[in-house]
């Protein structure tokens, strides 16, 4: 009874502790979902987002009165003006205190442009946010798609270090009986060498591309972590449908850095409104209210109580007040012409990222058409090296070829075998880059 409680514990145990390091398997969406929560970068964009609400409420609150208390406690000696106008020689400690409020009616229009201003920076910032996460998810996609990669040069070492170590059994039985040279051998063995370095190599760069994948997620890497492989798309010519302008003109529309770029030049234009609003009067309505108390305040020779001297001393005011600009040693006219150079310079930014966006889409499609012809080229060639090295494998079994030239048909169909992988996935990711500027997600 007491085996089996003990035997039951243990295997809980294991299975506890197998659950805990089974491997982690990440997809793409999972990726991305996670490092958009995660990234810190994301969340200083998602920190001036909400600096930029802060300071639009700033702007519509200054649309508001505002209202100010004072207060101040005076101790005066000698000399003082008493209830009655007339000074005298005494000390006297003196409590004043007010309100008072102030509105801005017209101010050239400044608060609206401003109002207006800082509603166009929080758009900008949010745009901003949008191509922050466009940008991490563009880079994670690529990082996975490298993983990927790089797993299939593994198998394809893997594959071609297999064929390699049967030959070097089959030779050193063929050496063995006397029907081989031994320097044969040397070279097939020198062949296993190199390939096993590959391998090395090869699984060297799966272990990197992980790590910077778990870098970008912010995660702490460990041996455990590793990404799901999904069915990749078909590599086929349906990348050539839609022109380069045509994509173009879809993402004019919706990508967030042309959106972004637009609201900062219209922000320009706003502040250039403002800069020239100063040139106007500006006018304001304010009311306020004064009382004191003094303890040494007399009305034929009796002390004036504290409620009489607030009912007697209360001052009211109210009144419109105009500021009107004359000359402020140039200042204004500096302040629009800095604004009007602002303007055009996000102007040309504006210009810029355009062209920046055409160049990048140009880019991506016509990797994408190389890309795909490279593809269909190699991969016609892999099918023929297939073919030469089965027939080179066939002469070097029965000793028509020597063992350097069935290496060369080995190591050309390796070669051509990694290329076709390369233009597989450059053509899968330059196509998913024009999907996501069409305004589709990235998916695989």
């Amino acid at each position: 009874m007491i085996r089996s409680i003990f035997t039951l514990a243990y295997l809980l145990l294991l299975a506890l502790f197998t659950s805990l390091h089974a491997q982690e398997l990440w997809t793409l969406d999972s990726c991305i979902s996670y490092a958009h929560k995660n990234n810190i970068q994301i969340k200083q964009s998602q920190l001036n987002t909400q600096y930029q609400e802060n300071v639009l409420k700033e702007k519509k609150n200054s649309r508001l009165p505002d209202l100010n208390a004072q207060l101040s406690q005076n101790l005066n000696f000698g000399r003082s003006l008493t209830y009655l106008n007339a000074y005298q020689n005494v000390n006297s400690a003196q409590t004043d205190f007010g309100l008072g409020t102030q509105v801005n009616l017209f101010q050239g229009m400044q608060i609206n442009n401003a109002i207006k201003k800082s509603d166009l920076d929080l758009k900008a910032s949010f745009e901003d946010l949008s191509k922050a996460k466009d940008d991490l998810s563009l880079n994670i996609a690529s990082t996975f798609l490298e993983i990927l990669f790089a797993k299939e040069l593994v198998k394809v070492a893997k594959d071609q270090l297999d064929i390699t170590n049967q030959q070097l059994k089959q030779s050193q039985e063929k050496v063995n009986a006397g029907s081989l040279a031994s320097g044969a051998l040397l070279d097939i063995e020198a062949q296993a060498a190199r390939e096993e370095l590959n391998l090395v190599d090869a699984k060297s760069q799966v272990l990197l591309s992980k790590l910077k994948l778990a870098q970008m997620l912010e995660l702490v890497y460990s041996d455990q972590f590793d990404v799901e492989i999904p069915t990749l798309p078909e590599v086929n010519a349906q990348v050539s449908v839609s022109t380069s302008q045509d994509i173009y003109q879809i993402a004019l529309k919706q990508r967030p850095e042309i959106k972004g770029a637009e609201y900062r030049f219209q922000s320009t234009a706003m502040q250039l409104k403002m800069a020239k609003g100063v040139y106007y009067p500006t006018l304001s309505f304010y009311a306020n209210y004064y009382n004191l108390y003094n303890n040494q305040y007399e009305l034929l020779d009796k002390s004036i109580s504290f409620s009489d001297q607030l009912s007697n001393n209360q001052r009211k005011g109210v009144g419109l007040r105009m500021n009107i600009p004359i000359f402020n040693r140039m200042q204004t006219k500096s302040q629009v012409n800095n604004a009007k150079i602002q303007m055009e310079n996000t102007q040309l930014e504006l210009e810029g990222t355009k062209k920046v966006l055409m160049q990048e889409i140009e880019t991506a499609q016509t990797t994408a058409i190389t890309s795909f012809n490279r593809f269909k080229s190699t991969e016609k060639a892999v099918v023929s090296m297939k073919e030469a090295f089965r027939y080179s494998e066939e002469k070097f079994n029965v000793g028509m070829v020597n063992a350097v030239e069935y290496n060369t048909a080995k190591t050309t169909l390796l070669k051509a075998s990694s290329e076709l992988l390369r233009a597989k996935y450059e053509f899968i990711f330059k196509t998913k880059i024009l999907d996501f500027y069409r305004g589709m997600p990235i998916t695989l």
